[in-house]
Formats: structure tokens, sequence, C-alpha cells
């Protein structure tokens, strides 16, 4: 506290001597502390329409580096939703406009490690998953029925071999809606329609597939992993 003023009064401390014993001056310094330093003057600042609480220049220095995290952590707040396009910009993302919020996250936060795994089977299970936040499944039917290796009609068998560059997609997803209490076949649709983008985009380019979309509920050594194939609890149609 300056013994000058009954305010706070800092960057005056930085001047001549002189110049720290006029009234003026030390009134007119406090403007640029308050901006800069974030210092209460006792004065209300108007709040913006999203009732953000004001900071100083120094302090949202201070936290630039939340903007640069698109998930957080205990400690820290994640991106402000409005920077998530901003921040994919930094690792040549592009975001699409009909990605949840969630999914948008999920895809800033593992790009990057992704890209090293384009054009392969594993990059195109991780990219799906990252999108749905579930399991996904890829199955290349190239081999004829082995009993024991591969013998699951509909899954991983194709009688006398499957179609050479071919491979199957199985895609969990959530398509509930809270909103109307039941799942949402546009929900559903919409998500497909974003799969089959990213597998269009990470596929070898002379390979073709065919893409299954599943909502799926518990059923034991078929769909029994939760968080990955399986999903608990939610209401049905």
């Amino acid at each position: 506290m300056n013994a000058r003023s009954p305010r706070p009064n800092h960057l005056i401390d930085y001047l001549p001597a002189i110049y720290q014993e006029d009234e003026f001056i030390g009134k007119f310094i406090l403007g640029f502390e308050k901006i800069l330093l974030g210092i209460d003057d006792k004065v209300s600042w108007p709040e913006s329409k999203d009732k953000v609480k004001f900071q100083g220049l120094e302090e949202t220095i201070t936290t630039i580096s939340a903007l640069f995290d698109p998930i957080g952590d205990e400690s820290r707040q994640p991106t402000p939703k409005d920077f998530l396009n901003w921040l994919a910009g930094w690792v040549a993302l592009s975001l699409r406009d009909d990605w949840e919020e969630e999914a948008q996250r999920r895809f800033i936060s593992r790009i990057v490690s992704l890209y090293q795994y384009r054009g392969t089977k594993q990059g195109m299970i991780e990219m799906l998953k990252t999108y749905t936040g579930m399991g996904v499944e890829v199955y290349e039917l190239v081999k004829p029925l082995q009993i024991g290796v591969t013998s699951t009609v509909g899954v991983d068998t194709a009688i006398g071999g499957g179609p050479p560059h071919y491979f199957r997609v199985k895609m969990f997803v959530n398509d509930f809606d809270p909103q109307v209490n039941a799942f949402d076949p546009q929900v559903r649709e919409r998500k497909k329609q974003t799969a089959r983008a990213i597998i269009e985009q990470e596929k070898p380019s002379h390979t073709y597939y065919e893409l299954l979309v599943e909502t799926p509920t518990m059923r034991i050594e078929v769909h029994s992993t939760v968080g990955v194939n399986t999903l608990l609890g939610t209401p049905r149609n």
C-alpha cells in the first residue's frame, strides 16, 4: 500500500521520485494497474454477458497454458470452447461442426500421436475410437474358413476366402438422446456419416469396406466389456 494514497499503487514506484509525489499521476496510473496487473482498486468492473471475472493482463499471461490443454485436469480448467478451433489449427486438424464438444477435445488431445499411424489399420481403429469414445473392431476377411482361427460366421469368416483389399468395420456408438429419452436414428446416421469420412481419410486408397454400427446392451461373451462395446442402464425406446 502506497503511503501517498489509500489505494494500491505499484507502477508509480518505478517512476522518478519527483513524479511519485504527483497526485494526478498517481490516480492516472491506477487505470493501467487495473488493466495490466489486475489490482483491486475497489472500483467495480462492468461484467460481460458471460459473467467472466475480470483478469489483469499479468494474471491472463500466467494462466495462458490452459489455452493449450483441451482436456484439463483437477488442478486446471481445459481450453475454453471458443478456443478449440484455434487450438486445432496448431496441430493441423480441422474440426467438424457436427462433432460434439467432447469428441473435439479428444481429437485435439490425441491427433499428434495418431499422425504416425495414418494409412494403417491401427491408425483407423484409434481414430474411430477417439471419435466414438467406445470400441471399434476391424476385420480383414482374407482367409478361408479355419476352425479355431477364422471360424465365426458373419464376423471373421467368408466361405472360400474374402475378396481382396476388403475389410469390415464394426463401430459401437451411443446414439441415446437424453432430451427425448430415446435412441435417435438421426444421431446414429450422423455418427455413421462422420465415421465414413474418417475411414475414407485413413484407409489405403485401393481398399474398400463395409461399416456396421451397433448400440449394444449387455450380452455375455458377445457385448460384455463396459466402456468398449457395452452400454449399461441406458433407457431403450
